[in-house]
């Protein structure tokens, strides 16, 4: 799987890093870690073969290219869900938001218009419930996320009907079977794995993604550092044309 078609959503990944002062070779390691831990479970599974994953991939295309999809991000309200579904739209959860389901009346409904959780692995409960409930997910690696991101894989590995896997990484390196689509945060990352896929950006609603305030999804987090990483994410969407001036 090849990077992102659009050169700055890669070169932005360098600034941030460059920005928090984090290194390259993290990132890279992280990455090749997850893959090769799932390229062993894979043994048993058949959807987390290489193969399988980019098959996962090419399914979700098909699925979501037509649009519309809603991306509930951390601030997510259940009005947000109300609306979306209302509106037509598929759901795309950015990890932890994906509790705000669990709010709305018609839980089930919600549930099943989730196509895909964008995770990397530290969203809490609500993932864990993604992931119990057998939801596919776009799983990313990065420095220092290694111990989240085996939990999640032990738990998914463990359920009767494993969630199908994306690998994704923040490098401007060629990870045979994994999938750079740019992104920062996992509510970015979500709109770049959608224009990835080809869906166009106007067909992209992002609820509950927020700049201003740290959503009470986003889980145990530094404030400050996360309302920078907000800043972030808004030049991410920007570059993508989801939002604008």
């Amino acid at each position: 799987m090849d990077p992102a078609s659009d050169p700055g959503l890669i070169e932005i990944q360098e600034e941030i890093r460059a920005d928090f002062g984090w290194g390259l070779d993290a990132d890279l390691a992280s990455a090749k870690n997850l893959r090769d831990a799932c390229d062993e479970k894979s043994r048993m599974l058949d959807s987390w073969t290489e193969r399988g994953r980019q098959e996962t991939f090419f399914r979700l295309q098909e699925r979501l290219i037509t649009g519309p999809v809603t991306v509930l991000g951390a601030a997510a309200e259940p009005d947000d869900v109300r609306t979306a579904i209302q509106d037509g739209h598929q759901l795309i959860a950015a990890d932890g938001a994906v509790g705000v389901l669990t709010e709305v009346e018609f839980s089930e409904i919600a549930w099943n218009s989730l196509v895909c959780i964008v995770s990397d692995a530290d969203g809490g409960q609500g993932t864990i419930q993604a992931v119990m409930r057998c939801v596919p997910i776009i799983l990313h690696a990065h420095g220092d996320n290694r111990e989240d991101w085996l939990s999640l894989v032990e738990i998914a590995e463990s359920q009767p009907h494993p969630s199908d896997l994306i690998l994704t990484h923040q490098t401007s390196s060629t990870i045979d079977g994994m999938h750079n689509p740019g992104g920062f945060t996992d509510g970015d990352r979500a709109a770049c794995f959608l224009t990835s896929l080809g869906v166009v950006p106007g067909l992209i609603m992002m609820y509950g993604t927020r700049t201003d305030i740290v959503g009470r999804w986003s889980g145990s987090t530094d404030e400050p550092r996360k309302m920078e990483k907000l800043r972030w994410m808004d030049r991410s969407l920007r570059i993508q044309g989801i939002w604008d001036d």
